[in-house]
């Protein structure tokens, strides 16, 4: 069973070990927690709830030192502490290759990679070390994973893109769909998510990138590190999100669009083709989408009409 202590609680967080061997097993609501359980508290609110429980460990804000209670291990911010005592935890979860997953010849899987039950990956596909392959994933043979990659039920990686030109008799003829996939490590993607490969380049999704379920991201894209995706959300063709952007649900991007570094699009904004979004840690709405404050307006004049 996997089980974490303070100690190792305190080293993650960059605090200075106290040498605490206390041990819980795993994360809690304040409902079900017991002794071997960790909850969190952000507030005043929160805090009376978790010391109310039977938890072993409360993770609270640092005002929170000197309430008396020996189970609180006061941090700087409980939540992301929370967060991390989960992915500890997580990493101790039994390495499987289901009876009914495909891993064909030609294809690598690292060491301590975990396949769910009808995954497939093909010749060709490369999967690093400690990824987690959830059930019915299918990565193709022009997918590169890097390490410590969750890819969770029915995504599918690598496919070709949607590419076709069209004949002077009217007819769509394919465009080469022949480039790869990189996934660069600690990404996670979620279910259902699709995304493609190049055409003759590559796509790319940068390191620590998390994409939520529903998502699709088409070919030749380029999404860079840290950058999350809300569901429902389309990327078109040759489009680039920069590092560190965020992407509510049902954002629409069209092809050849730029969202730049830092950049927030707010839940069903629309990017025209070709569009540049600049302007870290400004947030655009709207379709198609504008600064929050110019949105908010034309709504307003629209209201008085």
């Amino acid at each position: 069973m996997a089980e974490i202590t303070v100690r190792v609680i305190e080293e993650l967080l960059g605090k200075e070990p106290s040498g605490d061997g206390r041990t819980f097993t795993r994360l809690s609501s304040y409902e079900s927690a017991g002794g071997d359980a960790i909850v969190f508290a952000q507030d005043e609110a929160s805090l009376g709830l978790a010391l109310g429980s039977a938890a072993g460990l409360i993770l609270a804000p640092l005002a929170a030192a000197g309430c008396g209670d020996v189970r609180v291990l006061a941090v700087r911010d409980p939540k992301y502490a929370f967060a991390l005592c989960g992915r500890w935890l997580d990493g101790f979860t039994q390495v499987v290759v289901h009876e009914s997953a495909v891993i064909d010849a030609g294809a690598v899987v690292g060491r301590g990679t975990s396949v769910g039950a009808g995954a497939v990956i093909e010749a060709g596909a490369i999967v690093g070390e400690d990824c987690v392959i959830g059930s019915h994933v299918t990565i193709l043979g022009s997918a590169t994973l890097g390490d410590r990659v969750v890819v969770q039920a029915g995504a599918v990686l690598g496919a070709m893109g949607f590419g076709y030109v069209r004949g002077e008799d009217g007819r769509y003829v394919r465009f080469p769909q022949q480039g790869r996939l990189y996934v660069e490590d600690d990404v996670e993607v979620g279910a259902n998510t699709t995304i493609d490969r190049g055409a003759l380049g590559e796509t790319r999704v940068g390191r620590g990138t998390k994409i939520d379920n529903l998502v699709h991201v088409g070919h030749n894209c380029l999404i860079g590190k840290d950058v999350v995706i809300a569901a429902q959300t389309g990327i078109s063709g040759s489009s680039v999100v920069e590092d560190g952007a965020i992407l509510g649900g049902q954002v629409g991007i069209g092809e050849h669009a730029t969202v730049g570094k830092g950049v927030i699009l707010g839940g069903g904004a629309g990017v025209l083709s070709g569009k540049k979004m600049r302007g870290e840690g400004e947030v655009f709405w709207g379709r198609p989408a504008r600064p929050l404050k110019e949105y908010l307006r034309d709504l307003a004049r629209l209201k008085k009409r």
